[in-house]
């Protein structure tokens, strides 16, 4: 494979994600790897196997999308749920039905939650709708600081995992407490549950018995569980059935989308009851990674959070990002492996000189012994002193 023209920017960026995707061992398949050939293979595959390949079509939300929202609703243990094409659509819609019931439009969330820093301030130019922050730690917010804040809101929005913060949790006694404290202020509950799939594990409670402290829950299709695209909203019945309206007011009520369904239910029946070992198995790779770094005086560095909430904790080193990057890629072409994807500086305000990774481990994780991981990181650093 010939590498391209750096100066290319979107060319360099197909061919590393060619490269790392491709790669012989990975820790983790991104839902982008491959071709589109072989994903409808794969999908066509499971859909025959799983005794979902002579249904009809679905027409505006009815057959397998209808399925996949009873199914939703069930494993979280909620009265309804509601299929959204994006998770930013479903948010948008669940915060302002809630500020609809509490006459409240001020919404009580991380500054590093999805709705802050990834959706171009929507929730403000199209919903109406204004935030505060409780904290502006780099974890969820304490019982005594929603408790305390000096402004009233309506809704308290917590994201579970909080990503852009290393995908931390609080503990479930701490996130109780939360939950608790908001409803004192008569504030409702709802979690960004992106990745809620991967939660039970830390709180050491069934995931119905996580979503049941709230009073609705979104959750995605594509992260955790593999899914093409697509999330889901759940909740009680008025407000879903609110949601859906507004859904439609949104353009959110595509003619068809079988196949984003038909690979969330995959993803339900297959990646859902892997997560826990997935889980499990982070710990093991951060641990490497952690006794690689400090055996080999890389300097600071930081694996967060340790041990890892879930199946995904980030790395940080002290090299610019395009060294580390350029490391990454070159390890995947001289070994065939793929240990670390793209790096990153931090955002404005935060120290020069280091960068930062997201480290997945899923199903493919699972085949590497902590040698295999302690193996990968010395060849990586290795790269790293080549290219510094």
């Amino acid at each position: 494979m010939k590498p391209v023209d750096p100066v290319d920017e979107e060319a360099a960026r197909l061919y590393r994600a060619k490269v790392w995707g491709g790669a012989e061992r990975t820790l983790w398949r991104a839902s982008v790897d491959g071709t589109a050939g072989a994903a409808l293979r794969g999908l066509a595959d499971w859909t025959d196997s799983a005794g979902h390949g002579d249904e009809p079509l679905d027409a505006y939300g009815n057959g397998v999308v209808e399925l996949l929202e009873q199914r939703v609703a069930g494993a979280l243990g909620m009265p309804s749920a509601v299929f959204f094409p994006t998770g930013t659509m479903a948010q948008q819609v669940a915060l302002r039905c809630w500020a609809g019931r509490t006459g409240n439009p001020v919404v009580a969330l991380h500054p590093l939650a999805h709705p802050e820093v990834h959706e171009d301030g929507a929730l403000g130019a199209v919903s109406g709708l204004r935030t505060v922050h409780p904290t502006g730690e780099p974890r969820l917010p304490t019982a005594e600081e929603v408790r305390d804040h000096p402004e009233p809101f309506g809704t308290l929005m917590l994201e579970l995992p909080l990503r852009d913060a290393g995908f931390v949790l609080p503990t479930w006694a701490e996130l109780a407490s939360v939950v608790a404290a908001a409803r004192e202020r008569d504030a409702v509950v709802h979690f960004d549950g992106a990745r809620l799939w991967e939660c039970p594990t830390r709180f050491g409670r069934p995931l119905a018995e996580v979503a049941g402290l709230a009073d609705s829950v979104y959750v995605s299709f594509y992260k955790s569980l593999g899914g093409m695209s697509g999330a889901a909203l759940a909740g009680p019945e008025d407000v879903m059935a609110e949601a859906r309206i507004w859904r439609h007011r949104y353009g959110g009520d595509v003619f068809q989308q079988y196949p984003a369904a038909l690979s969330a239910l995959r993803g339900l029946a297959v990646e859902l009851p892997r997560l826990p070992s997935y889980v499990a198995h982070a710990r093991v790779v951060a641990d490497a990674l952690r006794e690689v770094f400090e055996e080999s005086g890389a300097g600071w560095f930081r694996v967060h959070p340790e041990p890892p909430h879930t199946h995904q904790f980030q790395v940080w080193l002290p090299y610019p990002p395009e060294v580390l990057t350029a490391a990454s890629l070159a390890l995947a072409e001289d070994t065939g492996t793929t240990l670390f994807r793209r790096w990153s500086a931090p955002g404005a305000g935060g120290p020069p000189g280091v960068s930062s990774t997201e480290v997945t481990v899923a199903a493919e994780g699972l085949e590497w012994s902590a040698e295999d991981v302690r193996t990968a990181a010395r060849a990586f650093l290795a790269r790293v002193a080549g290219k510094a």
